[in-house]
């Protein structure tokens, strides 16, 4: 909006495929993120958004998180 009048923008319409994928970490839930999204990455073409659905993990014998693990919600544009 300039001025209290809104102005054309130019959108262009999009249709997304949405896949669920999980990735897990030993260091981290930002890590298990960036290796579900890396992965995905390696075979989905025009990988543009993603959600975080869930953040679980596993706790070791030790009482100590032994890794997490996160679901994601990732779209990409159809060709």
């Amino acid at each position: 909006e300039i001025a209290g009048r809104l102005t054309e923008v130019e959108m262009t319409e999009h249709v997304y495929k949405v896949v669920e994928l999980v990735g897990t970490s030993k260091t981290g839930v930002t890590d298990a993120i960036q290796t579900a999204i890396t992965r995905a990455g390696a075979t989905l073409r025009n990988l543009r958004w993603f959600e975080v659905a869930q953040i679980r993990g596993a706790v070791g014998g030790d009482g100590k998180v032994d890794h997490y693990q996160v679901t994601l919600k990732a779209g990409f544009t159809l060709e």
